[in-house]
Formats: structure tokens, sequence, C-alpha cells
């Protein structure tokens, strides 16, 4: 294989030449599976560091395998070493002073930086030598700076790298006296597999420092089953990658687009009007209101995005990855189209600007409403093209719209300060006290209130994701976003209050724009500030007039030093807006389609070019906000929008909470000042915001975001990102489970909490399903699997079973555990995991089993554990059901392992596999054992074949693959027959209640059995009946068996007689010695005292077949108490024998057995 290649250069003359050279003995290469071994004769004190593996400056580690990674170190002497280290190396390992000064090194030694001038650089040779004094050994870690810090070079022969002396980029590392495979820490251990920065290097796993030397812990060479880049290959493709990305840093890709987006068209045609309706005061309470909201959401973005690395996808991403694929789904999906809306809204912004002054021209194309359609088509498309040619483009127009922008701003703040006659019939004064006062306080008209105007306002203030919605093309996201968007939200609040305050400072709220409204006369009872200055706008009372605050929405654009600047200063609002609408919708659709969480939208998943630019997303958002503005119903629309980034918004903040509420360790924002209470009122600001603007597009938005959550939620898409949701069901989990532990049991709370023994579930699903129809939601179900055989094999199957079968257990809606277990033999396996298995109060307290069929055929000392299992469960005050179905259970060596495959790892093909069974081959351990693993590899023969035909099924196996499906389907109007013959506490009587509670059950009637005495049978009948009656159980009928003494026929006794004999000791045959030895090495066999002592109870158990066979052969399923065996004194051949004649050629029998203390009570 090209990845367990070693590093050119590092062969073993070589590593022997650079160990000598360091004043130690030779030095042989340890093999890969070496742990720590001590190096020949080497001092104490000085250890060998460990330098780094080969990699370019670009945070670009060449090997990701412990293999691959080789370390150089040089030795530096406390004083000397520096300076010699500077000189030029020789190749060979003859390189001057290092080697001289290992002496003096102290322990001490240098780990060597790459300069990135040398990032392009080939390594070197094989030829060529390492560095004079360095020790190269296998390793798979070196020392870092930070993610974009230099990694250590991997040298050359002939100076391929440069030393640093300066203090930050030299490290000393203290070793420990000996060569060792161990990695140090560092940050590409730590990445992804798919990272963006650099290749994931996997460090030493625990067995390949471990496991013993002999063998090879791993076959490929790779922990964890990753697969790694062979070192060339790795560096060339990221080398060509890393090229032409175009990454922003804080100031063009957070704070420029923030600003742009929250100043907007707001600023210079609504805050006037805003001004005149709320006054001053209600006006800089407006902006600080939804600046409160905005802050702490913007808190609350710092503090996700500052909680790991960052990709594409904004909101969505910060959302999906805190809260889940469900939250994040539906945020995700209404986000993006909220963006694609908002470009038609702004772009339509912008076209009714360019009309107006069309109208004031009379250059009108056609009529109003089609040159907005046309004047808006044509925009959108320019704009288009702007962003698809790619991002550094976009942010140059971005850049030139802002420097608009505020120049326009400028324009505004210099014009009030030049008051213009022409202009003072307009209502413009300049800085006046006057009329400060005046418009200090509200003045709502036409139906408006403060909320409204909140509401008309709010929008503004929107645009403060702008920045995070761009977040993959961030060169760091993490510092970026927190510092872009909590500046930008600072400035623009400051510029919004400025503003307010300056225009309520200057203009009127009314204004004729007549000259003829000049007093000439001074008068002497002037109410209003245009009064005091000469100016009667009285007549604006009776008639609306044209211009002042409330009338005039160019208000901004009369009182500017140069108007037009003023519109260009409008434009550029609109368009900067729409541009990062257009550009942020494509980016956050293409972020959630590659997540595949709704698998018909995968196409957009694609990327071109260096930035991965989502073209298709940009098509789709063109074709979206085309299609809205030809509509040019934008009032509609325009709530809803708001609305929807509300809805981002409040799930940013509840985000914040709830994972501060999970207290999930890997909960570590590096942005500190969020706190999770505030994050919450946050979160119910939106909210409340939401019907404050609008109360039917907010109920619109709820039944959205709730509809799709429940889709996501029902189509369960397989990710795992820790979300704190899965976190706060952890912790939920783990304090319920402990305060539980407190409460004494109850007898009214009993539970059936069942221990299953199923080896591999998928091998006997009757026995799964069975149980599981009595305990799903009700009590606990956990399926055990002893793994027997060499335990190194064993334990490497564990961690495999368990995510396996615990995933296929998941897929069959199957409310249980799996534990798997390695023991050497089955009986230890049993007690490890009766003593074991739980948590708490949520632990077993019933055992079941399946019955073992081929018991005659078996090995007797696998009977005699089987029963052992019985009586460890009774000694621990278990209850056991053991479970038989005619055909059997085990169905492992059976086609129909589609499943197992499929759950295995989720491949597109394992859909096609077909398993075909070869029966002439052994198998390694008897599968049909109800705990031996019955995993693919103990199967017989099992052949993977895509295209093979299935080889055909025998009758029998046909008839045990339709009766491993019985309990999946409905029962129907059948009975489920309890033969209650023995007190045990109720287990035997609960147990088909709970059945019956069930939906595929319910239909199903329970007819109770007893023993009783010919002479008392309505006497028995009635105590039961009154009993249950008590114990609210319904029946339908109960029969009194007096008959059960009664002998078997003769035919039944001698096949039992026939069927015991083979294991019968005959000692009276044999002599006494003999007889003792042979007791002694087969405990399992059948005594003759035994047989006749015990003669009267294997009578019983023949007697009670054939009423079974009377009285129940039609039943659903019969439950039915189990005989015990006393421990010592029955063998287990006839133990075994008793539950054969009782239950063979029966419906699904259950045999059950409680432990004696009362499960059922009648009293309240």
């Amino acid at each position: 294989m090209e990845g367990k290649q070693p590093l050119s250069g590092s062969t073993r003359e070589q590593q022997q030449a650079a160990a000598g050279s360091g004043g130690t003995e030779e030095t042989p290469r340890l093999p890969a599976g070496v742990g720590d071994a001590p190096a020949a004769d080497s001092e104490p004190e000085a250890g060998l560091s460990l330098a780094a593996a080969a990699g370019d400056a670009l945070c670009r580690p060449l090997g990701p395998t412990p293999s691959q990674s080789r370390f150089q170190v040089d030795l530096v002497a406390e004083g000397s070493g520096r300076a010699a280290a500077d000189e030029p190396q020789k190749p060979g390992g003859q390189g001057g002073a290092a080697g001289k000064g290992s002496e003096e090194a102290k322990g001490r030694f240098r780990v060597n930086f790459v300069d990135p001038s040398a990032g392009d650089e080939s390594p070197a040779e094989p030829g060529g030598g390492l560095e004079g004094g360095g020790v190269s050994f296998q390793n798979g870690g070196d020392t870092v700076l930070s993610e974009g810090s230099l990694h250590s070079g991997g040298g050359g022969g002939s100076g391929g790298h440069h030393h640093y002396d300066t203090h930050t980029n030299t490290y000393y590392l203290r070793t420990f006296g000996h060569n060792t495979m161990d990695a140090v820490p560092r940050i590409d251990h730590y990445r992804h597999t798919a990272a963006e920065l650099g290749e994931k290097l996997i460090r030493p796993s625990l067995a390949e420092l471990h496991d013993e030397l002999d063998k090879e812990p791993f076959e490929d060479g790779y922990a964890n089953g990753e697969e790694g880049t062979p070192p060339g290959e790795a560096d060339a493709t990221y080398t060509a990658d890393i090229k032409g990305i175009v990454k922003f840093g804080w100031i063009k890709g957070v704070l420029v687009r923030c600003m742009l987006n929250i100043w907007g068209v707001m600023l210079f045609i609504r805050l006037s009007w805003i001004v005149g309706q709320a006054g001053i005061a209600l006006s800089v309470l407006v902006i600080a209101m939804a600046t409160v909201v905005t802050t702490i959401t913007g808190m609350s973005t710092s503090a996700i995005a500052t909680n790991g690395f960052v990709r594409g996808g904004g909101a969505y991403y910060l959302i999906s990855r805190s809260l889940g694929p469900e939250f994040g789904g539906a945020i995700g999906l209404i986000f993006a189209f909220a963006n694609a809306v908002a470009v038609a809204m702004y772009v339509v912004g912008f076209a009714e600007t360019v009309v107006e002054l069309l109208q004031e021209n009379d250059a009108l194309m056609l009529d109003e409403m089609n040159d907005i359609r046309i004047i808006g088509a044509i925009t959108v498309l320019i704009l288009l093209g702007i962003s698809v040619a790619g991002m550094e483009w976009e942010a140059k127009a971005q850049i030139t719209l802002l420097v608009i922008l505020l120049l326009a701003i400028g324009d505004f703040i210099i014009g009030t300060f030049i008051p213009l006659d022409s202009k003072k019939v307009k209502g413009f004064f300049g800085y006046k006290a006057e009329i400060l006062t005046e418009n200090f306080g509200p003045d709502f008209r036409d139906d408006e209130t403060f909320f409204s105007v909140f509401a008309i306002f709010f929008p503004a203030a929107t645009g403060i994701l702008a920045g995070a919605n761009i977040s993959g093309d961030l060169a760091d996201p993490q510092s970026a976003i927190p510092k872009g968007t909590l500046l930008a939200i600072v400035i623009t609040t400051l510029v919004y209050i400025g503003m307010a305050i300056s225009v309520g400072s200057c203009v009127v709220r009314d204004a004729t724009g007549n000259i003829n409204s000049t007093i000439i006369t001074e008068l002497t009872n002037c109410t209003t500030a245009a009064c005091k200055f000469n100016f009667d706008f009285s007549s604006c009372q009776k008639t609306q007039c044209p211009y002042g605050l409330l009338n005039d929405f160019q208000v901004m654009s009369m009182v500017s030093g140069f108007a037009p600047l003023i519109s260009a200063g409008i434009f550029s609002a609109t368009l900067s807006s729409a541009l990062a609408s257009l550009v942020s919708a494509p980016k956050i659709f293409q972020a959630l389609c590659k997540d595949n969480i709704y698998p018909g939208l995968l196409m957009f998943a694609k990327g071109y070019g260096k930035n991965n630019e989502p073209l298709r997303g940009y098509i789709l958002t063109f074709l979206i906000a085309l299609g809205f503005i030809l509509i040019a119903e934008l009032n509609v629309i325009a709530p809803i929008i708001s609305n929807f980034f509300l809805a981002s918004y409040a799930l940013i903040n509840f985000s914040v909470f709830h994972a501060s509420l999970a207290k999930s360790p890997g909960w570590r924002p590096a942005f500190k000042y969020y706190n999770m209470w505030v994050s919450l009122v946050g979160a119910i600001l939106c909210c409340i915001v939401m019907f404050v603007i609008n109360w039917w597009a907010a109920l619109l938005t709820y039944v959205i975001v709730l509809g799709l959550y429940i889709y996501v939620t029902y189509k369960k898409p397989d990710v795992n990102w820790g979300s704190s949701t899965q976190a706060l069901t952890y912790l939920s989990a783990l304090q319920h489970s402990v305060r539980l532990t407190g409460v004494e049991d109850h007898v009214k709370n009993f539970r059936p909490q069942c221990l299953v023994m199923t080896g591999a579930p998928n091998s006997r699903p009757a026995l799964v399903h069975l149980v599981h129809a009595f305990t799903k939601n009700v009590g606990l179900m956990i399926c055990g699997h002893i793994h027997m055989g060499p335990r190194r094999q064993a334990i490497k199957e564990l961690s495999t079973d368990l995510a396996r079968y615990q995933r296929w257990l998941i897929k069959n809606k199957m409310k249980a555990f799996y534990a798997p277990v390695h023991a050497e033999d089955l009986r230890d396996g049993g007690q490890y995991l009766m003593q074991a298995a739980g948590l708490g109060r949520l632990r077993p307290n019933t055992l079941v089993v399946g019955f073992k069929k081929d018991w005659k055929q078996a090995d007797m000392r696998d009977v005699e554990t089987y029963i052992n299992l019985f009586h460890d469960a009774f000694d621990i005050q278990y209850g056991v059901v053991v479970i038989r179905l005619k055909e059997g259970l085990d169905i492992s060596h059976l086609q129909g392992q589609e499943e197992l495959l499929s759950s295995q790892e989720k491949s597109p093909s394992s859909k096609d596999v077909v398993v075909n069974v070869d029966y002439s081959k052994k198998t390694e351990t008897d599968t049909s054992k109800v705990f031996s693993p019955p995993s693919s590899e103990k199967t017989p023969g099992l052949h993977k074949d895509s295209k093979g035909p299935r080889s055909p099924l025998n009758l029998a196996d046909q008839r045990l693959l339709d009766a491993s499906s019985q309990f999946q389907k409905k029962q129907g109007k059948n009975t489920i027959d309890v033969w209650w013959l023995f007190d045990d506490g109720g287990l035997t009587l609960l147990i088909p209640y709970l059945l019956t509670t069930k939906k595929k059950w319910k239909d199903c009637k329970i007819r109770v059995f007893i023993g009783g005495k010919i002479n008392r049978i309505d006497h028995d009948r009635r105590a039961m009946a009154t009993l249950l009656s008590k114990f609210r159980i319904d029946f339908s009928d109960i029969m009194v068996l007096g008959d059960i003494n009664t002998k078997p026929k003769k035919e039944n006794i001698a096949a039992f007689e026939e069927m015991v004999e083979p294991f019968r000791l005959h000692e009276d045959d044999k002599e006494q010695d003999i007889a003792d030895k042979m007791k002694e090495d087969e405990p399992w066999r059948i005594t003759d005292n035994e047989l006749e002592l015990y003669k009267t109870k294997s009578y019983r158990q023949i007697r009670l077949n054939e009423l079974l066979k009377e009285h129940s052969s039609t039943a659903n399923v019969i439950v039915m108490s189990l005989p015990v065996a006393r421990k010592g004194a029955v063998s287990s051949a006839l133990y075994m024998a008793w539950l054969e004649v009782l239950s063979k050629d029966l419906p699904p029998i259950l045999l059950v057995r409680g432990n004696h203390q009362s499960v059922l009570t009648f009293y309240s």
C-alpha cells in the first residue's frame, strides 16, 4: 500500500547514521506496533525530542498515519546550540556542533519550523541524508503554534528549510530517555476528516501502544478504519486547492456587510417619518429596543460562532450544529427563502426610487407598475452577474456602495448646518431648540401607534447576520463574526440615533412649501415652532400638507447639501442589501443541501470553482427574486420575511440558552460576554416582536417552522452533530436516573425489566419481538450478547457489534438496549450481565432465554451451563422466562441477513446484497446456541453475492423464517392461555395482561387455567375469579383442571424414558467407584435414584403436555408456570427433559417463574 510507504529519506541507514551522530548507540527502526521501547544505552536525562512530520506552510501534514509520520530531532546545547544550529547542516549527519553538544543539552532539543518560502520545495531525495544530530523514528505528532501556524519541517539534505532563532519559533521538549511512538499534542489529531485547513492526522491508537508486539494491531495500519492519502499526493492536492481561494477578514467580510444591510433604505426614506410620528424621545426608544434585540442576538451569534470551527451556511449552520437537524433544517429553508425574497424587496425599493425620478422628469417608459418590473428585472440580472463573477467582485461592489452611503450620510449632516431660506417654507430651519422641544414628544396620526411605528422600523435592524451568512468565505470566522457584527450594531445604532435627533431638531412636522405662508407681522400668540420663525403652517391642521417630517419621505434629500447624493445613498443602500441577500441565500441553501436533510434538494449542493460557488443556488435565488419582483405585491410579503428573520434570531438565542442549560463539556465559547438567561430573554423578545410586526405573519411562520420540524423529525436524517438537544437529553436522563435511585420500589410500580439472552438481536427476531411486545413503553429491555473465543478478537468485535446491533434495534423500532460482553464461557457471561447490566433502578429483574432446542445433540457441558444460568438467576432474585417456538428461534444460518449487512455500513450498494448459505461448511461454533454470537464471521458459509440467485430454502427453514416474524403481525381474535399453576408473585399473570394492552394483541382474550381438586372445582373457579377481579385483570374464562395428577398415557411415558435413556448413569449396573467417578466427571447424568425420586414430577410434566395439547393447541401464545428444579438435587439432563416434554409440539409457549415476590396488588 502506498499509505504505508515511509517518507523519502528515512531509510534504516540514515536513521542509524543520525542516531550515531547524536552520541547514542545505533537505534534500530521500530516496527509499527511498538509502544515505548527504550533506546539502547541512551542517557536518562537526554531524551530525544520529537521534531515534526513534513508539512507545508499551510497547515498540511503530509501523512495521516503514524507509520507515515517521522520525527526529526536536533540536539541543542543550552549555550552553544543556538549558534551551531544556524550553520547550514551537512548531508549524511555530519553536521557539526549539534552532535558535540549532546552532553550539555540536558534533555533539551529543538523543533525546527518550516519557512513559508520553502513551502513548495520538494522533499528530500531518497539518497539525501538527514540533518546532523537528528534522530528519525515513527511518531504521530509534532508541535504547532495555532491553526494558522507553521508546521514542523520534514527536512531535506541540503538546506530544504531554514532554522529560526526567535523565542517564539524555538520549542524545547523534554522526553523520557527513549524513543516513543506516543504522539505529542497537535492540532491535526483533532481535525475532521474533511477539514478545509489541513489533513487529519491520526495519533497512534491505544492498541498500537498497548498490544503485544507479535502482531500488527491493525491489518491496514490505520486506526479507526480511516484511510489516508500518501504524503506526496496529499501535499500536491492541498497546495493546488488552496491557491485562488478568496477569504475575507472581519472588516470586508462582516463589518461592511452588516453596516450596509442594517442601514438600508430606512435611513433615508422612513427615519424622518418615524421621528414625526413618535417624536425624538420615542424614536430613540424604538431604535434602542430594536438594538437590544439585535445586540442580544449578536452576542448569541458570537457565542455559537466561537464554539468551534465554523463552516459555510451562516445562521443555518449555527442553529443546526447547536439545536440539531430538526430546527436547523426548518430554519435553513425559510431563512434561505427569506433572503431570496428580500432580494426582491430591496430591488423593488430601488426601482421605485428610480421610477419616482423618471416621473419627475416625465420619462416613464410604460406606466409606473410596469416600469418598476422592468427596472427591477434588469437590476437583479446585473446583481446576479456580480455575484456569479465571484466573491471578490461582490466584495469590491460592497465597498464601493459603502463609500457612496457614507458620503450620503456626510452630505445630510453637512446639510443640517446650512439652512437656506428656500428650504424654510418646506419646514427646514436648521438646529433650533424650539423645534427640538416641539418634536420631542409623540404626535401619532393616521391610526399609528408606538408598536406600529416600531414594526415599521424593526426590519431595518435585521441585517446583523449578513456577515455570518458567508461564514464559509471568512478567513477566521471565529474572530470575524463577533468583532464585525457587534461593532456594526454599535456604529449603525449611533448613526440612526444621531440622524433621528438631528432631523428632529431641524425640521418641523408640517410645512406647506408655499412662500405665501411667511408671516410679515410678528404674532404674539405663537404656539408652534414655525410660527416663532415667522411661518404660518396652521392650514396643515385642516388639510394635509406635502412637506414636513410627517408628510414628505424625501426630507433627507431636502435637508442635504447636495440632493442627488442622497438619491445615490438610497440606491447604494438598496443595492447593497439586495446584493448581500443574493449572496447569502444560495450559500445557506447550499450548506442545507450538502447536509442532505431534504433529499430532493441534493442537486443544489454542488459548488463550482475555487470558492465552491453555488451557481445553481444563485440561479434559483434569481428566479425566486424575479418572480416576486414581477408579482410586485411586496407589502403582503414584507411582514412574513421580517418574521422569518426574527424566527432565526429567536432560535439563535434559544440555541445559546439550550447549550448552556445542557452543561455539555463541549460548550466552551471563546466569546465570554453572553448569558444564558439574557439569551432566553432575547429569544422571547424576538417572538414578541414577531406578533408586534404582524400577528398573522407570526402565526404563519410558527406553522411553517413547526411543519418543517415535524417533517425532518419524521425523516430522521442520519447525522450526528453533537447538538445541545443530545446533551440535554443525556443530562435529563442522568438526573432522572439519579432521582429514581432515591425512590424505594413499590409493588404498584413493578415493571418486568428483562435481560434477554438474544445473542445478535437480528438472529432471534421472534424472541426480541415477543419480549418487546410486553416491555415496550412499560419496562426495560436489554439484549445480552456473550462473545466467547479468543479475547483479542472478541474485544475487537464488541465495539463494532455495539454500534451495529443498536442501530438494528433502532431501525426496527425496538425500545431496547444492546449489551455485549466477553467471557470465557456462557455461564460467566450470563453472571456478568445479570450482575452488571443496567443502571440504578433501571436494572433487569427478569432473565429471558430461548429454549435450547438442540440440547439432545449438543455437548452436555453446554446444557449444564444453560441450566446453571437458571440457578444463577434464581440465586440473585431474578425471575426466569423460557420462550419456545416449535420451529425454533435462531435464524442466523438463513437468508434474509440483508438487514444485518445493510446496517453494518450504510453503503449505497448494500440493499442489493444477497446472502447464500453453504451447508457443507462447518461452523466455528454452534450458532444455534442461545447465546453464541451469530455474527457473519460465525455463520456457515455466508457469501455476499450481489448478482447470484438466492439459494432455495427447505421446508423446515421456510417455516422457521415465517415463525420468526409471527409476533410482528396483528394477532387477531384469539386467546392467550395462562396456566397459572403455581403462585410465583404474579409475573405469570402480569406478562399476558401487558401483552393485551398492546395494539397488536388487544383483540386477544385471556383464558386462565389453574390446578384444583375434582370435588372443589366450582369453589376454586370462584376464588380465582374474585382474585382476578380484585387485580382488575379482564379474562374470558377460567378452567380448573382436576385431573393434573392423573397418570399420563403409556406411550408418552415410554417416549420420555426413551428420551432420557442416553443421559442416565445406570449406577446400579456399575461398580461403586466407577459410578462415583463418572458422576463427578459428568454431573449432568441422571441417577437411578433421582429418576425414581422425581418420578411423580416427571409424570406431571408429561400429563401437563397432554392437557396443553387438549385445551390450548389453538392459542396464540401459552404462558405457563416454569417448573423449578432444586439446585444440586435435580440433574441438568432431567430438568431439560422436563422442559422438553412439557413444551413440545405446542404453539409459542412462555415458561414463566417470578422471584416469588408480589408483582400484583389489589390495594390502591
